[in-house]
């Protein structure tokens, strides 16, 4: 047990409890060993899914897949940013970090969301020092950058309420190699390397980026993750399902990881407006047209519609809609929205998988007392990209953050009554 006085006080001097706050545990989240290695075997699987999507996103550019996949990437984009990101220097270019969001659910884990900018890096580490004694989270962030070089971390006031964890990681890493800089900054050493902590669709509010991804280009810096929305979009998870494309995902990704991909997918659809054909249908729904999705009842309505990216609501739990919570009303206009929308920003429908509940506690230190809920559970391990992502480049599992939220809670995120824990292997002590 971890006295929890320890675990806040501790985050409060490291600066990592002033902007969120949540509930605290006495000991970590406890993973199954079957459950563990399947965390740490899926690295693997999700740099090779990324590599086939940048594949199909750039066969689609040459015709040799069909257009309409990289028209979809690209609609809602500047010209000159979808110019960036096929230009020869970032056509390979892959993200040096993957952060899945995974539901436990009682058949097993589902990936909901796929993450390549993600926040959490540094209070995991600090988590993950007070609970289990390690910092591996710190080396795995610094497996991602060449040695010797420094390294500026840009944090942009739409991600601010991070900084304070990269401040702490740049202490901890050491201050003369490593800094965070806001978006204004303009000083990049010419061999530097720089940790791109800002969405793309806020690069208006962004001075520096031009300046910074023509620097990249010129391979004066090095840049990290790549300025591809191609690589932020959560469209792929419903091609990974697209009919016509199970050649090229079972060719790139094996039978064993596509077979595990489908496993772990939950069945999803692009809201495309675009007419079906009279006698066809949408896979899996028995609907014509979106507009009978419209119709549905609330106990057929156990789906979810996201934001694809590229949008200030596709992060968080913004722009994030489940069926069921809503009224018919509301999900109306929610569908209808989000068509409208698709030429800018298009959607994606998900179907709604409930997470497994189970027992948690948590320390209430107005009461001095240790109080129990039942818990949803989101697992979100880090895997950091260590080599070349498109060659020999091997995805490091540095460790897991676990969030448990009330089980009356459907989306599970980072509020004030969640639970915040480190996972850690099943130990005999904690059986």
């Amino acid at each position: 047990m971890i006295n929890p006085h320890t675990v806040r006080d501790t985050l409060k001097r490291e600066g990592l409890f002033s902007a969120h706050q949540w509930r605290i545990s006495e000991e970590p989240f406890y993973l199954s060993s079957a459950l563990h290695q399947e965390i740490e075997s899926l690295g693997r699987i999700l740099l090779q899914f990324y590599r086939s999507i940048n594949l199909l996103y750039f066969q689609s550019v040459a015709g040799k897949m069909p257009r309409w996949i990289s028209d979809l990437m690209d609609a809602g984009k500047p010209s000159w940013l979808v110019e960036l990101q096929r230009h020869r220097v970032f056509k390979g270019a892959l993200p040096r970090v993957i952060r899945p969001d995974l539901l436990l659910t009682e058949e097993g884990i589902r990936i909901t969301e796929l993450d390549s900018v993600p926040g959490g890096i540094g209070l995991l580490d600090s988590l993950q020092k007070i609970y289990l004694g390690r910092d591996t989270m710190q080396k795995g962030f610094l497996s991602i950058f060449d040695e010797d070089r420094p390294v500026k971390i840009i944090v942009s006031e739409e991600s601010g309420s991070y900084r304070p964890e990269m401040e702490y990681l740049t202490r901890h890493l050491g201050p003369d190699r490593f800094q965070v800089v806001d978006e204004y900054h303009r000083n990049f050493p010419s061999g530097s390397s720089v940790y791109r902590f800002f969405e793309l669709f806020d690069l208006e509010n962004i001075p520096c980026a031009k300046e910074l991804f023509e620097r990249a280009l010129q391979k004066d810096i090095f840049l990290t993750p790549p300025p591809k929305t191609i690589l932020e979009e959560k469209l792929w998870l419903a091609l990974l399902w697209n009919h016509t494309l199970r050649d090229f995902w079972r060719q790139e990704l094996g039978s064993l990881f596509f077979d595990k991909m489908l496993r772990m997918v939950p069945r999803s659809w692009i809201l495309d407006p675009q007419p079906l054909p009279y006698h066809a249908e949408h896979p899996q729904l028995g609907i014509h047209d979106w507009s009978e999705l419209a119709q549905f009842t609330q106990s057929q309505r156990e789906l979810v519609i996201k934001v694809s990216g590229f949008s200030e609501k596709a992060w968080g739990s913004r722009g994030v809609w489940i069926g069921s919570d809503l009224s018919k009303k509301e999900w109306t206009h929610v569908v209808e929205e989000s068509l409208r929308q698709f030429g800018t920003s298009p959607h994606l429908l998900m179907r709604f998988t409930p997470g497994k509940t189970i027992p948690a506690s948590w320390f209430d230190f107005e009461t001095g007392t240790r109080n129990q809920m039942n818990a949803r559970v989101r697992l979100c391990p880090y895997y950091f990209i260590k080599g070349d992502p498109q060659t020999q480049g091997r995805a490091l599992h540095c460790g897991t953050l676990a969030t448990l939220c009330a089980d009356d809670k459907k989306i599970i995120h980072g509020m004030s009554d969640a639970i915040l824990l480190p996972a850690a292997p099943e130990t005999k002590t904690a059986e």
